[in-house]
């Protein structure tokens, strides 16, 4: 029976990559920890057993004992503060928090001298400002960060391969695109869209406002149950020491996503800038590249993004 830790675990990615466990019949023991509750029910599973524990991962000893206790055969690192515009608030909680969590992990994990496959998450952040002419982005283009978070994701990504290197620690790495699906938290954009349309509709407003960003920025998103069978693949098979894209390989205008979205609703909106929500320095286009991920692992994406946005639509409609 395979041993998965996984931090970060309240949050809407750990919650599908148990689901990805127990449809796919993978029988595994499961360590949640995170500094927050979790809001799912983690009994009812045939596959799998859940245990969860509020835990600050800055707490070294604690983290040890967890470690040292459970002796996880994998860890899969979803922790951090995952808002860019959070890190624009308030740089050093976000950076010395990404950094320091993650360090107490690997050090536990080298202390102890376990053989533990370490899925460390990274962002597409990390690749910063593009030129067209580089897209689709390949894990061979430079990094050139320009937030605090994404500062903070180059720094576990070198901390990984010099544990791998110095330690011969067992680390894959990723660096994850914009990622979609059911439960996602409304400070998201594309939840913050479709939580606001969806309370229109409900309302039956036909001609209402949203509250927006910029609109003209491109993303890649990639549909979460993707993104665990993504995370799976790289645990149980990924390439000791390599970095791997996590992405759809396409780019959407924010303006087409809210455009899909009231298509899907059937109704029209106007949109208001916040200027609150446009942050300081951000990213204008970004496409990933999946080529090294499909090739080396057979992964595929299969939901496209009207699949995906239904599934976050038909979500916010029962929530609210």
């Amino acid at each position: 029976m395979k041993k998965f830790l996984i931090t970060g675990f309240s949050g809407f990615v750990s919650r599908h990559f148990c689901e990805y466990l127990e449809q796919n019949n993978i029988h595994s023991l499961v360590k949640g920890i995170d500094v927050h509750s979790c809001n799912f029910k983690l009994d009812g599973y045939k596959s799998i057993n859940i245990d969860f524990e509020i835990v600050d991962l800055l707490d070294k000893g604690k983290v040890e004992s967890i470690i040292s206790e459970f002796q996880p055969d994998y860890i899969l690192h979803l922790a951090s503060y995952s808002s860019v515009a959070f890190s624009w608030k308030d740089p050093i909680k976000c950076f010395q928090n990404n950094t320091n969590i993650f360090l107490n992990l690997l050090e536990a994990v080298r202390k102890f001298n376990l053989y533990t496959r370490i899925l460390s998450i990274g962002s597409s952040e990390e690749y910063g400002n593009v030129e067209k002419r580089d897209l689709p982005l390949t894990e061979n283009h430079p990094l050139k960060p320009i937030s605090p978070y994404a500062v903070a994701r180059v720094s576990q990504e070198l901390l990984s391969q010099v544990y791998v290197k110095g330690f011969d620690l067992d680390i894959v790495m990723t660096r994850s695109f914009n990622h979609i699906g059911a439960y996602q938290k409304e400070i998201f954009v594309v939840s913050s869209f479709i939580k606001q349309l969806v309370e229109l509709k409900k309302n039956n407003i036909k001609n209402g406002v949203i509250i927006t960003g910029d609109l003209n920025i491109v993303r890649d998103f990639t549909d979460v149950r993707d993104v665990v069978s993504a995370y799976y693949l790289l645990l149980t098979k990924g390439k000791k020491g390599e970095v791997y894209n996590v992405c759809s390989g396409k780019g959407f205008l924010l303006k087409e996503i809210l455009n899909i979205i009231s298509d899907i609703l059937k109704i029209e909106v106007k949109t208001k800038t916040d200027t609150n929500l446009v942050r300081p320095s951000d990213n204008k286009m970004i496409i990933g590249s999946n080529n090294k991920i499909k090739n080396d692992l057979n992964w595929i994406n299969e939901y496209t993004i009207d699949q995906s946005l239904s599934y976050m639509i038909n979500y916010w409609e029962t929530l609210l």
